[in-house]
């Protein structure tokens, strides 16, 4: 895997200033399933977080690179709980919306 620097630039922070727009791409990406359980309920949301938020990380990269492009902007973020009351387990979903440069 190729492993490019100063790909994906978060809300507030822009790319430089020669890069070019060239389309708006929505990516999704989730944490890993832990046990649905009341007790630390807030150490997992952190954990599971910062897991999601390197998922993607990782997949904007990616995409960028799948894509053709050189940086992401990404412009907002949805993260959302999930939970599946079979398995008892719990995780974060996020979809990011972001523009593709070049």
């Amino acid at each position: 895997m190729v492993v490019v620097s100063n790909v994906t630039y978060w809300h507030r922070e822009l790319p430089p200033v020669d890069a070019e727009p060239i389309g708006d791409h929505t990516l999704e990406a989730a944490s890993r399933r832990i046990p649905d359980t009341i007790a630390r309920r807030d150490d997992l949301w952190t954990a599971c977080h910062a897991e999601l938020m390197e998922h993607a990380r990782e997949r904007l990269e990616q995409e960028v690179i799948r894509l053709g492009g050189r940086y992401a902007h990404v412009l907002d973020e949805t993260i959302e709980p999930k939970h599946d009351p079979i398995s008892g387990e719990a995780w974060l979903h996020g979809r990011f919306r972001y523009v593709l440069y070049r």
